[in-house]
């Protein structure tokens, strides 16, 4: 039997910034987790994640991340490690979490 796939998004850092950046629906990046394009099927996840390979000039460290449907019907983290990176640094505030 199939394993059954778990929905992803597409997440990377910015190579300059350092920020954590999300593929969305346009083929560009966005700053939340939320404006991600939902990859609900694997060859879908699979050709994103082709694609942001070929963006060395831009990103660092592409993969693909768990994800759910939230309330709203916008992706929402599935595991506690991404909603750690969704506020940024830890060890100081600075970008998003200055913001927040």
């Amino acid at each position: 039997m199939a394993k059954k796939f778990t929905p992803k998004v597409l997440t990377a850092n910015h190579l300059l910034t350092g920020d954590v950046i999300y593929w969305d629906e346009n083929g560009d990046w966005a700053d939340a987790f939320e404006d991600a394009l939902y990859l609900d099927t694997e060859k879908l996840a699979n050709h994103v994640l082709t694609l942001a390979e070929k963006q060395q000039e831009v990103i660092v460290g592409p993969y693909l991340a768990d994800a759910a449907l939230g309330p709203d019907d916008k992706p929402m983290p599935a595991h506690f490690r991404e909603t750690f990176r969704m506020t940024g640094p830890s060890n100081y505030h600075h970008g998003k979490q200055a913001e927040a």
